[in-house]
Order: structure tokens, then sequence, then C-alpha cells
């Protein structure tokens, strides 16, 4: 069970926000580099980025803090002897043009999200061209699918989604649960299980982690195809310790085996 610090960048600052909402918004860093340093630091073995900006413009909006962050990466990697640390990202993107020059910048894997619902065209033609790198990111509230930075309801139910990206050969599926994100009010376990046992393709949890029984709980389902949970709000308030809860996943998961 991978723990993936999410680092959400608007204006070039490390932010968190309550539900999607611009408008609430809580700085956390005023140097997004320096905060990935820090998760990697904790223990990260993977980083989460949201160009916030990007997600609303359509188009990238962070390209800077993104390469910034990727530089501390692969130092780090290269310091500590460490094959790949995979980055993450997604926001505004809607062409396989930024696809690629982001895959060449550095970065693992690219999350589609309101391109995938609105445009499935561009979804399976982003994983013909980039096979491994493509991951469909599925925003729900009450089991229907939103896009545009959650500000619009598409009417799609989410597994019946998800099993049509699965079909067009995405790595995995970051499902996050609109209601309960940056809230910190639990994981919904439930609708997450749902998801991963309808797909075959790996499920990341992201949306209302808040302590480590959470992970714990989690972990306790890993088995149905959940690979990883998404910490936000929780470890920047402290009210989750990120080393100590991989750790712990590590010991649930048996991870930590030789």
């Amino acid at each position: 069970m991978l723990l993936i610090p999410a680092i959400d960048l608007k204006d070039g600052h490390c932010v968190r926000l309550k539900q999607g909402d611009m408008e609430l918004a809580t700085v956390f860093s005023e140097d997004p580099a320096e905060m990935a340093l820090h998760w990697l630091k904790k223990g990260a073995r993977r980083l989460h980025l949201v160009d916030l900006n990007g997600a609303f413009a359509g188009k990238p909006k962070n390209e800077a803090a993104v390469k910034s962050i990727l530089q501390v990466v692969q130092e780090f990697a290269l310091d500590n002897e460490i094959d790949e640390i995979p980055v993450q990202l997604g926001g505004g993107i809607r062409d396989l043009d930024t696809i690629e020059r982001y895959l060449d910048d550095g970065i693992t894997y690219i999350i589609v999200g309101t391109a995938a619902v609105k445009n499935p065209g561009f979804l399976h033609d982003a994983c013909g061209a980039f096979p491994g790198h493509i991951i469909v990111g599925l925003d729900a509230r009450d089991g229907k699918v939103a896009t545009d930075g959650w500000s619009k309801m598409s009417g799609h139910e989410v597994i019946d989604l998800a099993k049509k990206f699965e079909g067009y050969g995405v790595e995995s599926i970051v499902y996050t649960d609109i209601g309960r994100d940056g809230m910190m009010g639990g994981v919904n376990i439930e609708a997450t299980v749902k998801l991963a046992q309808a797909v075959r393709v790996p499920i990341i949890a992201s949306g209302g982690v808040h302590n480590l029984k959470d992970v714990e709980d989690l972990c306790a389902v890993q088995d149905e195809g959940i690979e990883g949970v998404i910490c936000g709000r929780s470890i920047y308030e402290g009210t989750l310790d990120l080393a100590t809860a991989q750790v712990r996943a590590d010991e649930l998961t048996g991870e930590g085996e030789a």
C-alpha cells in the first residue's frame, strides 16, 4: 500500500483545497520543490502532483514548479541510489503534445480526468501512444462522475466509465470521493472497494484520509485491488504522520518482508 503525498499547485505555491473549491485554498508552502523533498525524506515512494490552475484553465499553468519538483526528485533518487521515484501529474492535460512534453521532462504517469470523460477518444489515443503511462482520474459524488475541477456533474456512473477506460489500457484509476476530499472525514472504503472489484486495473484511493486508522482500513482491503492512497490535508496538518503510516502499511501488507 503506497502512501502518496499530494502536492497541489496553485500560482506556483503548494496548497490544499476543500472539496475542490479554489476559494478555499490553504497555502502550505511557497516552494513546492522543497515540499517534495520533505516528503521524500519522510519515506514517500511516489508523488502526486496536481496543476490546479491548469485543471480550471484546460492547459498547463504550473510547469515551472513541476520541473523544479522533478529536479529535486531525480537528485534525491540519485543520492540515495534509488532506481526511480515515480511522479504522477494531473490538471489541464488535454492533448498528446502536452503528455509527451511532461513525460520527456521526467513525469512517470499522466493523469487524465475531465478530458477522459468529455473526450474519451483522447484518452484512447493517449493510452495507445504512451502505454503504461496513463492513469485516469475519476472524481465522483454519490457514484456519479464530476468534471471541470468538480464544478460540473456528468451523469455518468463511475463503474461504467471505469470499465470502459480499463478497455482502453489505462495503467490505473485514481478514484476521488469529492464529498470527502479535504474534509478529513475518512476514506469512502465501501465505494472504493466496489470500484476495485468491478475492474482489474489497480485503484488509487483519494479523498478523506484523516489518520492512521484510515490507512489501516485501506490495507485491510488492499487485496481487492487497491494499490495506494493519496494523502493531502492530513499529512500537511499533522493528523497523519507519513513516515509512521508507511511503515505501518508495510507491516500490514507484508511489503517490508525480505
